[in-house]
């Protein structure tokens, strides 16, 4: 499924491309994985429900899913046990039972999405270089006729790949081998420079010969690789706590080779901290104590730009020389090590970023403490990932991402 950055649109959002319903309906969904629910946008009529619409309307997308259109897809009535038990963000109203299941999604940057649940059939190609598709069955599906929230004015809707027994990314690896994976090209890379998400063991993080074409994601999947080159791997932590998002356990943070001091609570779900991977959100959020320790040893690197202000950061510089060109400086080396030994060394590029011409900001945002500190996607980018829900077991390694 092509995978492309959001930058174009100005959000810091990346792109799926989906198919679903019979005929396929092409749409540009969020990739999330921290959202258990996926939903495309829908004209009012299509949702029929009154508890679909308490969000104010919004203006016509360009595009929209079309129920009536598609052979596969049946409506969840509220009255079913799926609505009431397995989606949490259902609405309790149900005038009669034949009405569709509502729901009510709501995120914690404030935007939300209300409409009917349903099920649907969604298309995705297969690994390999043929051209083979696979019929994903009994899809939850949202139908959004209201919304808010900046990120979704570029996009269709979402793209659940949180993990949950409702989320796309769980119903699909169930199929395909009980894994899933993405690259992020760089956050600020054209349109048309696209990686992948895709469903399946994927070949860079094995060491045996790579399957036969087409028919990778149908394969039972083989022994988790621990030395595939250039790969590394943590266990990736399902805690009812974090549902949602996908959990890491963060052993500590280093810049310049010199680990940091910040209190091992602060990566500790049980004492109010702990960490995810979130690939819907842009910047990385560390706790009060992580942040403080991590912009200290940076900014005490860059003390000799001049500082300007730019919102939402706090540490922004001038990159302009007297002659101007870019400054030349060298930026020192930040690393995340996460438990297992595994270290995430991301390019400088992807915590001290481009924030206007001859600007450059810490890419970094200081979040409440207690509480988690979030692993953004600009921090992920040019890396691919591999969730192996099946082993719980992340996968990384450095890539350039573009096909």
């Amino acid at each position: 499924m092509p995978l492309s950055s959001g930058a174009y649109t100005g959000t810091g959002q990346y792109f799926v491309r989906f198919r679903v319903g019979t005929p396929a309906q092409p749409f540009l969904l969020v990739a999330d994985t921290g959202s258990d629910l996926t939903w495309i946008k829908c004209h009012r009529a299509a949702a029929s429900s009154k508890n679909a619409s308490s969000l104010p309307a919004t203006a016509s997308p360009r595009r929209t899913f079309r129920p009536d259109k598609s052979r596969t897809w049946a409506p969840i009535p509220c009255s079913s046990a799926t609505c009431k038990e397995s989606l949490p963000f259902s609405l309790a109203a149900c005038a009669t039972p034949a009405n569709p299941c509502a729901y009510d999604y709501r995120y914690k940057d404030g935007s939300a999405a209300r409409g009917t649940v349903g099920i649907d059939s969604a298309t995705i190609a297969l690994a390999g270089r043929a051209a083979r598709k696979a019929k994903l069955r009994g899809v939850v599906l949202g139908g959004t006729p209201a919304y808010n929230g900046q990120s979704f004015l570029a996009s269709d809707g979402v793209l659940s790949l949180g993990y949950s027994n409702i989320s796309f990314s769980s119903h699909a690896a169930s199929r395909f081998g009980g894994r899933f994976s993405y690259c992020l090209v760089d956050h600020l890379a054209p349109r048309n420079a696209t990686s992948y998400l895709t469903f399946g063991p994927n070949p860079a993080f094995s060491t045996t010969a790579p399957p036969t074409p087409g028919t990778a994601s149908c394969k039972p999947a083989p022994p988790p690789a621990d030395d595939a080159p250039g790969a590394r791997q943590t266990p990736l932590v399902l805690d009812h706590r974090t549902h949602p998002f996908y959990a890491v356990t963060i052993r500590g943070v280093s810049v310049a080779g010199e680990l940091l001091k910040i209190p091992r609570a602060v990566w500790d779900v049980e004492q109010g901290g702990g960490a995810i991977l979130d690939s819907g959100t842009s910047l990385t959020v560390l706790a009060k104590p992580a942040y403080r320790a991590v912009v200290a040893a940076l900014s005490k690197r860059l003390a000799g730009l001049p500082r300007v202000t730019m919102d939402p950061f706090d540490y922004c510089y001038n990159w302009t020389s007297p002659s101007g060109s870019d400054v030349a400086l060298p930026l020192p080396m930040l690393a995340v090590h996460f438990a297992g030994s595994a270290r995430l060394e991301p390019p400088a590029k992807s915590y001290v970023i481009d924030a206007a011409p001859g600007v450059k900001c810490i890419g970094l945002q200081e979040g409440p403490w207690p509480g988690l500190s979030v692993v953004g996607n600009i921090l992920q980018q040019e890396h691919l990932w591999e969730y192996d829900l099946s082993n719980r077991r992340l996968r990384f390694k450095r890539s350039r991402c573009t096909h």
